[in-house]
């Protein structure tokens, strides 16, 4: 069986670090906000190159502060798109604001630019392109078009850690960058956990207080928040993960450029490569072809575990039907979920697993010519 994501390995492969940096963190005894949260905060906006981060709970929390961070609330609407986690857009009702869709661009299924000034109402606040797969949006140009209307860029970096455009690390780019380090991630946790980046100090300083009840002192609250905490033990993971990303996001290159020369030719649509201006980091490799659900039966019969990135667009779930989206609204995003599948991809898998999937959608073809 070749596994579509198999955590153990990581664990099996660094148990005595791993196993350290829990026990130092349960012989301190000291479990919230302390010095392994302190120590993760300093580290990835460093490793960033940002002025502030700040650990929170999780992906979809980091979203949601910053957007309420942002003065975000019921009534106003947020510019995202619909081919994304349904996380994303859950973040956005938390605030009791509204999501409003654009379409994606076809190559790289990130926020088409070109289609967001249409969507612009008096009640738009926040644009929120996200970075999928890996992939960087077209930053510049978003940015554009919100410094002309005078709207806030929050980046969904939930799946691009380590992705650049133009030599600026996502998530740095915009007013607030949004970060998930759930296990699937590239710098992944062992659960939950998040964070938010950005280079203002005022935004910065208010979702500290948010992701801890509003406080600004022990038992002084400043404003409403929540209970939004990065707990020190997934911290002490990240800190033993951080350092070793480098060579995670390397080693997942490496595997996706097996992929790359190993299907060329096939009837497949084969994901972006990074250009001058975007780097990504290969969070997922996504193909795309017509024959997407029979090749996926193929491949799982064969013991190839694939998987969807995602179904539906977020519309089509029941819970967002209310947002009153058709098909035809989003022709491409609506055209390429029913395409694209995700092949095994993480840094413990080796370049004979990678092989024998390609020899397996090799196989497939062959059959349905």
């Amino acid at each position: 069986m070749i596994h579509f994501l198999n955590l153990r390995e990581r664990y099996f492969l660094y148990q005595k670090e791993i196993d350290k940096a829990i026990g130092d963190v349960l012989k301190r005894g000291w479990f919230v906000l302390g010095q392994e949260l302190e120590k993760f905060e300093k580290e990835l906006a460093i490793h960033l190159g940002a002025k502030y981060s700040v650990g929170v709970n999780s992906g979809t929390d980091a979203l949601f502060l910053a957007l309420k961070a942002l003065g975000v609330a019921t009534g106003d609407e947020v510019i995202t798109v619909a081919n994304t986690a349904t996380p994303t857009i859950s973040a956005i009702r938390m605030t009791g604001a509204m999501a409003v869709f654009v379409d994606v661009e076809e190559q790289c299924l990130t926020m088409n630019p070109e289609l967001i000034e249409r969507r612009i109402t008096e009640k738009t606040k926040v644009v929120l392109p996200v970075h999928l797969f890996g992939y960087p949006s077209q930053m510049d140009k978003i940015k554009k078009i919100a410094k002309k209307h005078s709207l806030k860029v929050v980046e969904d970096a939930a799946q691009a850690q380590g992705a650049m455009f133009k030599n600026k690390n996502v998530g740095t780019i915009g007013d607030i960058g949004c970060f998930s380090f759930y296990p699937t991630k590239n710098l992944g946790a062992f659960g939950d956990a998040g964070a938010v980046v950005t280079n203002n100090k005022r935004l910065a300083e208010t979702v500290r207080q948010l992701r801890n009840y509003g406080e600004v002192s022990k038992y002084e609250n400043s404003r409403e928040g929540v209970n939004s905490r990065l707990d020190e033990i997934q911290a002490a993971i990240l800190n033993w993960g951080l350092p070793k990303l480098p060579l995670w996001n390397k080693r997942r290159a490496a595997l996706a450029k097996v992929y790359l020369e190993e299907l060329q030719g096939l009837p497949i649509i084969l994901p972006p490569v990074s250009g001058k201006d975007c780097i990504g980091v290969w969070h997922l490799f996504v193909i795309r072809c017509k024959a997407r659900n029979r090749l996926k039966k193929y491949l799982n019969d064969k013991g190839i575990e694939t998987a969807i990135h995602y179904p539906k667009p977020v519309f089509r779930q029941t819970a967002y039907k209310f947002l009153n989206y058709k098909g035809t609204d989003l022709p491409v995003t609506n055209r390429v979920m029913a395409e694209i599948l995700s092949l095994p991809l993480y840094p413990e898998l080796n370049k004979d697993q990678v092989l024998a999937v390609c020899r397996g959608i090799k196989s497939f073809y062959a059959r349905n010519r």
